[in-house]
């Protein structure tokens, strides 16, 4: 089993959807990367920043989960990283109420010494400068660095990412990201231009429709699970990006076969994430759960058919 870097922000997020809203809960990319992970019993760490009035029981709630939270800066005389949203009736849009960077503006992440020499690296949505400083910090070479980002470092980073992207074997990102990166509407023209930017596999991730995995000219499509209601989707690409993570961490296996169950396992994380707000579906998930949800998935996915 490998070890496993996580660095992402750890936040307060205010939500509000129309099934209703929250005060300050917890959130943040490797909060959600983290949780995701930790259903594969693997020993990760979790690299971030938080101010003096991140609760004690946070930290404790991921330390629970067997999460290293010594990577995790506090700031005390600072603010956590804060963000709004509210979803629109289609739960695919929302609105950013707020953004408040807060200690993040600063945020310089340093990886503990023991998990300098990780095999996977997962890279959160957060500036490519500070992702490549994660890089840099690594003693021996990953087996496995995945990548996250978003448009926002599209529009005014974009130099900084494509260095990045030299460095890194998978780019997990959406749709409408990949058209932007690449300037194609077709995602399998969009895959392929970006495996010319560095990254061996290429995760475009659809939100309610499924997940799409490129390698050289391979395609494998993971579709996402009917599920009845859909109360927060906060969190979910990031619980996708660390169920993906944490799976090729526990299994070793890097090949493209395994890549393709890490979609599913992925997928699978991500589609508990929703059913409640913020993190609290992730804090009570049980394995069994999690092996009921993938025979759906298999029974959703598998057909016989004759072929003459």
């Amino acid at each position: 089993m490998g070890k496993l870097v996580i660095v992402g922000t750890v936040a307060f997020d205010a939500i509000e959807t129309p099934f209703g809203k929250t005060d300050k809960i917890l959130g943040g990319a490797g909060t959600f990367i983290g949780l995701a992970a930790s259903n594969f019993n693997v020993d990760a760490a979790v690299v971030s920043v938080v101010g003096g009035d991140f609760p004690q029981d946070y930290l404790d709630l991921m330390s629970n989960k067997n999460i290293d939270v010594s990577g995790i800066e506090i700031v005390k005389e600072g603010k956590t990283f804060f963000w709004s949203g509210k979803y629109h009736n289609d739960m695919n849009s929302r609105d950013t109420l707020a953004t408040e960077l807060n200690v993040l503006a600063d945020f310089e992440p340093k990886v503990p010494e023991n998990y300098t020499d990780a095999e996977v690296v997962m890279l959160g949505n957060l500036h490519p400068l500070t992702q490549m400083s994660v890089l840099n910090q690594m003693t021996t070479k990953p087996k496995m660095v995945i990548l996250d980002t978003m448009n926002f470092w599209m529009d005014c980073a974009l130099e900084d990412l494509h260095n990045t992207m030299k460095y890194i074997d998978v780019i997990t990102i959406n749709d409408e990201e990949a058209r932007q990166l690449t300037g194609e509407y077709s995602l399998v023209v969009a895959a392929r231009k970006i495996h010319t930017m560095g990254p061996k596999y290429v995760v475009i991730k659809k939100g309610e429709h499924g997940a799409l995995l490129f390698h050289d000219d391979k395609v494998f499509f993971a579709p996402a699970l009917p599920l009845e209601e859909v109360f927060d989707p906060t969190g979910a690409g990031d619980t996708f990006a660390g169920g993906f993570a944490g799976y090729l961490a526990k299994t070793g296996d890097y090949s493209f076969e395994n890549l393709k169950t890490a979609v599913i396992y992925g997928s699978t994380l991500a589609s508990f994430c929703v059913e409640k707000f913020g993190t609290e579906r992730m804090l009570t998930l049980t394995s069994e759960e999690v092996y009921k949800r993938l025979d759906q998935f298999k029974s959703l996915t598998q057909f016989d058919i004759e072929l003459n």
